[in-house]
């Protein structure tokens, strides 16, 4: 069966029409434009969202020339907008996961956030939906439904009005445990009278669409940091991945126990596929690829092709804490600033970029060391994908920080490919979940080259710096 997955990320649109065997028959990319503000703010066009899904989409079955069997999606997560629910018109522009502008609605609530860790296996933090939706009610319009934008444009290509409980489960709306809607969660923020979409299971048929040909199911709905942690065959508990694009996302399979963090980490689910519940535990770094794009923006690279080239093999006792959009897990400091310390006459752009590279990989050894701790035993390899895997660099300094091998996944479509299984999983119930993600091999493997007495004393200045 021939499966559209689209992958509808931060910074553009991808389309993959995979065959038979889960191999990718044609790709196609649209870039899409958010806005930074001052004060925190990210915006994106959501007319642009959606051209940029039915151009990608279009493209890449046009390409492929083969007869569909299904549309999957995965989305951004936590990304919102107001839209019209008879016109399916937007009310104004999305919210990005990035925007920080909701944190006031958060400090007003800052006496009830013991008990929304307990319902939701959250932080109150306006990197979750809910706090993002309110500020939209407060500061744009009360007029028409708030979402997330998966909801949106599900409904756009089929009318329905649905969200996947993967996505439901990073709103701060969502009973972790009960899978549904918390009217207590409602009304903390003032959503009570909001109406809200379905929750579907990531194999649930929710409509059909004919945007990219023939009438075809929707299905496979996921988030898309969930989606990649599926397709990377993260199926048994402890096993993790890291994807590594505008941010940096560290996930780990919790099972079917949604086990709470101690640590800071936010618990999620994962997914509902088979009428089963897998949940998940996560860190989030908000700035890796943004921030080698603010490197090119300095003009101390290209683009991300020169990491290599230009970082220096050891960064001269500089060091970077890359918070150019503040911090989540564990510290949840919006308010954090990046800093590059350590700077001398003799510190050229070489120290710099590899400074910054290094540090990317500094903060997601903290997440997997605070994984480990949740989970009660270190992890012992983590699965990558992204972009910046193909940054050598990165990769070698990931594994000697972390003290493991790290394993970089084959294709660059790891979220796309997660998405296309949940719809594989709908439809074909005689295929098992393993069956539709396992028997691929890393493209390379990074073992640690670095003792880990250098590690540790890395880590340790580091944190220094950080203040942690």
């Amino acid at each position: 069966m021939n499966i559209l997955a689209i992958d509808q990320g931060t910074s553009g649109t991808k389309a993959v029409v995979t065959g038979e065997n889960g191999s990718v028959l044609a790709t196609a990319f649209e870039p899409v434009h958010p806005v930074y503000l001052d004060g925190g703010g990210a915006e994106q066009d959501p007319r642009e969202l959606l051209g940029s899904v039915l151009g990608a989409g279009r493209r890449a079955v046009a390409a492929a020339g083969v007869p569909l069997a299904a549309v999957a999606l995965a989305n951004q997560g936590e990304t919102v907008l107001a839209w019209d629910r008879r016109t399916g018109e937007p009310l104004g522009t999305a919210i990005v996961w990035q925007d920080r502008r909701a944190q006031t609605v958060c400090d007003r609530r800052s006496g009830s956030a013991r008990r929304v860790a307990e319902l939701t296996g959250l932080v109150l933090d306006p990197y979750f939906s809910a706090p993002k939706m309110r500020w939209l009610r407060e500061q744009r319009t009360s007029e028409g439904v708030v979402t997330t934008t998966d909801t949106w444009l599900v409904h756009r290509l089929c009318g329905a009005f649905v969200t996947d409980a993967a996505t439901a489960s990073r709103s701060l709306l969502l009973d972790l445990d009960a899978v549904t809607w918390s009217g207590e969660l409602l009304d903390l923020f003032g959503l009570g009278g909001e109406e809200l979409p379905a929750i579907v299971a990531g194999d649930e048929i929710v409509g059909t669409t004919s945007a990219f040909g023939g009438s075809v199911p929707v299905t496979g709905l996921i988030v898309d940091q969930q989606a990649a942690l599926l397709a990377e065959n993260c199926l048994d508990a402890g096993t993790a991945k890291c994807t590594y694009g505008t941010g940096a996302f560290l996930l780990a399979q919790l099972g079917s126990a949604a086990a709470r963090s101690g640590c800071g980490l936010a618990t999620s689910i994962a997914w509902r596929l088979r009428g089963s519940t897998n949940y998940c535990v996560d860190g989030q770094v908000y700035t890796a690829g943004a921030a080698v794009r603010w490197l090119g923006e300095l003009g101390l690279i290209g683009g991300a092709d020169q990491l290599d080239t230009v970082a220096a093999a050891d960064a001269g006792g500089v060091l970077c804490v890359p918070a150019l959009a503040g911090l989540a897990a564990p510290w949840w400091d919006p308010a954090a600033g990046a800093s590059l310390t350590g700077m001398t006459l003799s510190t050229g752009r070489g120290e710099l970029v590899r400074a910054v590279l290094d540090g990317i990989a500094a903060q997601v050894a903290a997440l997997i060391t605070l994984t480990g701790d949740d989970l009660g035993t270190p992890l012992t390899r983590l699965r990558v994908d992204g972009g910046l895997t193909r940054s050598r660099v990165l990769m070698q300094a990931q594994a000697d920080l972390a003290q493991l091998p790290v394993e970089v996944y084959p294709s660059p479509h790891a979220t796309a490919l997660g998405a296309a299984a949940c719809a594989r999983v709908a439809l074909d119930p005689a295929v098992s979940i393993a069956d539709v993600v396992g028997g691929w091999s890393p493209v390379a493997t990074y073992e640690p080259v670095w003792p880990a007495e250098r590690a540790a004393d890395y880590l340790a200045r580091w944190h220094a710096v950080l203040g942690s």
